[in-house]
């Protein structure tokens, strides 16, 4: 009896699917425990350092290095890192990932941000969901809705500008990663008293959960898919603009690419069986 799910790509691309998976799990991870040593009132480094800049700073550096981490890991050059179901959903809006891929993709997004959340609460319990922490939760600042709004969609707008500008140009797509790090970091260290800093529905997910805290998720949901998606149709719209090559933030040719087509290549550049055609172009 035929395979039913022979030429679905879930059978071919489930590896792709579990690395998203682990890296916004990675993520959260980090988060989680650079969270908790920077602003638990009990940790000794939060009593070491009485400036709430000065530890956002730390926690954007830290995160920063994280998300350049993981999109330059293996599993974020195989897989595209998108770790974002904004991300994910602004490369469909171009016609370089495939519907399946994408409801895939966003669902294990959602999946491994909330187990990598979920692990952090196992490992610190109380100190971790509770406040002043709250697993990191994301909720509008003392600003109020409109400017938790204002600042996720702006975020958002200027990070895949970001990346459709620096990996469609050749010669820039190395700096991509280096890119991504460096506006996490400012994000955090500037918009997280507006915002908490998400920029990602499924990141606010992961935090909503162990801490309970669903206060504006809507916005959360809302407005770094619109702001990544205008990017996209600004994007589209640029005279002279670069196409869209792939749906990768780091393409490399080591790593085989559901989106493009392009099968893993060795290090002597030998051609493995090419892989299934994974994005639809558009003209």
């Amino acid at each position: 009896m035929p395979d039913p799910l022979r030429n679905h790509p879930i059978h071919n691309h489930w590896p792709e699917y579990l690395m998203e998976a682990a890296g916004l799990g990675l993520f959260m991870l980090s988060a989680g425990l650079c969270a908790t040593l920077l602003e638990h009132p009990a940790s000794p480094l939060h009593m070491a350092l009485p400036s709430p800049l000065l530890r956002r700073a730390l926690m954007g550096a830290a995160m920063g290095l994280t998300a350049v981490a993981i999109i330059h890991s293996p599993w974020g050059r195989r897989s595209g890192a998108h770790i974002n179901p904004a991300v994910t959903l602004s490369f469909l809006r171009l016609g370089k990932v495939r519907p399946a891929d994408a409801v895939f993709y966003i669902a294990f997004q959602c999946l491994g941000g909330s187990a990598g959340a979920l692990l952090v609460a196992a490992l610190l319990g109380r100190h971790f969901t509770s406040p002043p922490i709250a697993a990191i939760a994301t909720v509008p600042g003392t600003a109020g809705p409109a400017a938790a709004f204002a600042a996720e969609l702006t975020m958002a707008f200027l990070l895949m500008g970001m990346v459709l500008v620096t990996t469609n140009r050749a010669g820039w797509e190395r700096f991509t990663g280096v890119g991504a790090g460096l506006l996490v970091a400012l994000f955090i260290a500037t918009a997280s008293p507006l915002s908490g800093m998400s920029i990602n529905p499924a990141r606010t997910l992961a935090s909503a959960i162990p801490s309970g805290l669903w206060t504006g998720a809507w916005i959360y949901a809302v407005a770094p898919p619109l702001g990544m998606l205008l990017a996209v149709e600004l994007y589209r719209r640029l005279p002279g603009r670069r196409p869209v090559r792939c749906a990768k933030l780091n393409h490399d040719p080591r790593s085989r690419c559901i989106f493009c087509g392009q099968p893993a290549r060795s290090p002597l550049h030998s051609i493995e069986k090419p892989v299934e055609q994974g994005g639809v172009h558009v003209h």
